[in-house]
């Protein structure tokens, strides 16, 4: 960032005007690595888009910005940089959120406050050729694409999007999706404003600062130009919305990417209206404004990619050899390899643990699976990997996401299966496929361990039992115990708390399961799932978590006996795609 320029974070904000005197005007929307200096003055429920933009300045990367009072965390972030004076100019602008003839008048009066303050402050003076030069109509994708919907993106999140769809990707997030463009009217009159500085009274040059600010023709200018800031499509503060329908009705729009920020509340509401209205694929996520919570969701939407552009995943690259194909599904607990024949016939399946490396997990485990299938690996026509190591194995022809690779393996093992459970060892998943075995929908659990393998892993550690233990325990209980909190580490504290209490194994084993099941059935509402239901992954082994799974849907779960290979079989039922 260049501490030079005069930094702005709403759509609503005159950078035609800062233009004006003279003002390079940025977005400031990147993403930090941490809130390290931000989270010693600010409150710690401030969403993360607050937070970053305390951290640029508390880092020195911005000296002039301006704000406009989007919602409370831009007030509380005007109120700490005030109070901590690390800015040469900081400015707020308080419009009401409506577009009625009292607000554009009160913005009318800001736009004013605006260029008073900052004239004093930069010692320049308002320009009108400058301003008229500053609009420039904003430039929109034509054809098929793909839109960034909701709270604002960062920087390098977005790029991650765009490097990861096969469409080019509009952002129509906040304030990405401003539509300031047109010019001010050429009929009114510049000369009015003012005079020249060097009395030639010749029309649109700097204008004398003792006149400008308070002629009639600089008022009726603010006025028009507060019109088309408030007339632009409405942010989710508008108390009237509803233009926002403009942004999903394009006909060449082929997906929505809708992103949330954490702690804020505006744009949650959106959402629920786009999944009831918006005929279109549709992706959720959220972010807390830092580069690491990009990458955690690269899987979604490398997923989301995936299910747009199915073809993608059956393009035909190599030629017929011995007719073998082999899936890899890198996990965080175990590494899965299966290998099919020309006819798509299993010829081994493997599951080892993976490990301290991915890649190492994987070269282990397609080892010992070509041992069993008395293969080479020359044999091996093509090969797929995924899983959340699948990145760091090189060895394989095409790197696709487990969301695509278990709906696959799923709907061969049995094509009339409609929704897909994964609890796997890092994170839980549900899956809605259409009749053709695609990916409809799909909602992860990634950000802890709450109702993922890890979590009953370090359960039963708890309880000083193993996992085939655990997973007959609590099949038949008498207390229908509650563990409140589905937090990894409170959850323990809790359970150690019932052993000290004396209840009994299986009543504890009964509420961890009930915890894992809730959580699980509730991502199964939301992705809209509908029967039949098939459950994947090692933890469709735990006949308790089953069951009570089973009673929270009202639906029984094809449970196949190549459960926890369905991720692999589904890789290897795309490289078999590849080969003609």
């Amino acid at each position: 960032m260049n501490g030079n320029k005069t930094y702005y974070v709403c759509k609503y904000t005159p950078i035609e005007l800062l233009a004006a005197f003279g003002a390079e005007c940025a977005n400031l929307n990147s993403m930090p690595e941490g809130f390290d200096l931000a989270d010693q003055i600010a409150h710690p429920n401030l969403c993360g888009f607050g937070k970053a933009l305390l951290e640029a300045v508390m880092q020195g990367q911005v000296k002039e910005l301006i704000l406009v009072n989007c919602c409370d965390t831009i007030r509380s972030v005007y109120d700490v940089l005030e109070d901590s004076g690390r800015l040469d100019f900081l400015y707020m602008i308080d419009a009401l959120h409506c577009d009625s003839v009292c607000s554009r008048e009160r913005m009318a009066a800001q736009l004013k406050g605006l260029a008073r303050a900052y004239s004093e402050y930069s010692g320049r003076e308002f320009d009108e050729q400058r301003f008229r030069a500053a609009f420039v109509p904003p430039e929109r994708e034509k054809g098929p694409h793909l839109s960034v919907m909701g709270a604002r993106m960062g920087a390098q999140l977005f790029q991650l999007v765009q490097e990861a769809m096969p469409l080019p990707v509009e952002n129509d997030s906040c304030v990405h999706n401003r539509s300031v463009g047109e010019l001010p009217p050429p009929e009114e009159p510049s000369v009015s404003l003012g005079t020249r500085t060097d009395g030639a009274g010749e029309t649109g040059g700097p204008l004398e600062r003792t006149g400008w600010a308070d002629s009639f023709a600089f008022g009726k200018l603010m006025e028009w130009y507060a019109g088309e800031l408030l007339g632009q499509i409405p942010c989710m503060r508008m108390t009237d919305n509803t233009g926002r329908k403009r942004l999903y009705n394009d006909p060449t729009l082929r997906g929505i990417i809708y992103h949330t920020v954490k702690f804020c509340d505006f744009y949650s509401f959106e959402y629920a209206e786009l999944k009831d209205h918006a005929n279109l694929p549709l992706l959720k996520i959220e972010s807390d404004y830092t580069v690491q919570s990009s990458g955690q969701l690269l899987t979604r939407l490398e997923a989301f990619a995936e299910s747009i552009a199915p073809e993608q995943n059956t393009e035909k690259e190599k030629k017929m050899g011995k007719g073998y194909f082999a899936g890899i599904d890198s996990g965080s607990t175990s590494t899965d390899v299966v290998i099919l024949d020309k006819d798509r016939n299993m010829v081994t399946g493997i599951i080892l643990p993976t490990g301290a490396g991915a890649a190492m997990g994987a070269e282990r485990a397609l080892e010992e699976a070509l041992r069993e299938a008395g293969l080479q690996r020359e044999d091996i026509d093509a090969m797929v990997t995924t899983g959340y190591g699948r990145g760091a194995i090189q060895d394989g022809d095409k790197s696709i996401t487990e969301i695509t690779c278990h709906a696959r393996g799923a709907h061969f093992l049995d094509p009339e299966v409609r929704t897909v459970v994964d609890i796997g060892g890092q994170d839980s998943k549900v899956i809605r496929l259409d009749e053709n075995g695609a990916v409809v929908n799909f909602v992860m659990n990634d950000k802890c361990a709450a109702g993922t393998g890890r979590f009953l892993e370090m359960m039963a550690r708890t309880m000083e039992m193993d996992l085939d233990q655990m997973s007959v325990t609590g099949l038949t209980y008498d207390e229908d115990i509650t563990i409140s909190s589905m937090c990894t580490v409170f959850a323990e504290s809790e359970v150690v708390s019932l052993i000290a209490q004396n209840k009994a194994t299986d009543d504890i084993v009964h509420g961890l399961n009930k915890a894992v099941a809730s959580k699980t059935a509730s991502l199964a509402k939301r992705v809209r799932g509908e029967d039949k239901y098939m459950m994947t992954g090692g933890v469709s082994k735990n006949q308790g978590l089953v069951k009570t799974l089973e009673e929270k849907l009202g639906t029984k779960l094809v449970i196949s006996d190549k459960a926890q290979l369905c991720g692999a079989l589904g890789a290897a039922l795309f490289a078999a795609d590849m080969v003609v």
